[in-house]
């Protein structure tokens, strides 16, 4: 279980997000939703997050561009990057660029809750207060 440890999901998939949010909840993950680059930002300006988990096609800016305007805000944030398509090469070029780890979607929810887990552990030793 992972207490004092907060998720933001950013994706513009309105049904993704609530499917995430449900798996959350079930896990007594505390998480937010943003439903694109603009929203997360705002979330990242009002609270502290340890984990974003965010969809890199997105319209506006993408989730690699959005994740380098996340790092300027909080540099240690652990982003997990979700990209579909099959698209490997975006989940290795988002790990270059700082990303924490990359899921395919479809996604498998317990590999997520994995990197989840362990991007947050990374992401609190790192951000020491």
């Amino acid at each position: 279980m992972m207490t004092n440890k907060k998720v933001l999901l950013v994706d513009d998939e309105a049904d993704f997000r609530d499917i995430m949010g449900s798996f959350f909840k079930r896990r007594k993950i505390a998480y937010e939703t943003a439903g694109g680059c603009m929203e997360a930002l705002d979330w990242l300006g009002r609270d502290r997050f340890n984990v974003v988990v965010m969809d890199v096609v997105m319209p506006g800016l993408d989730g690699l561009s959005c994740m380098a305007e996340m790092k300027k805000l909080q540099p240690e944030l652990a982003v997990i990057i979700l990209t579909g398509n099959a698209s490997i090469s975006t989940g290795i070029l988002s790990m270059k660029r700082g990303a924490f780890d990359f899921c395919m979607k479809p996604v498998d929810f317990e590999e997520l809750l994995e990197k989840i887990i362990l991007a947050g552990e990374k992401s609190c030793s790192a951000g020491s207060e």
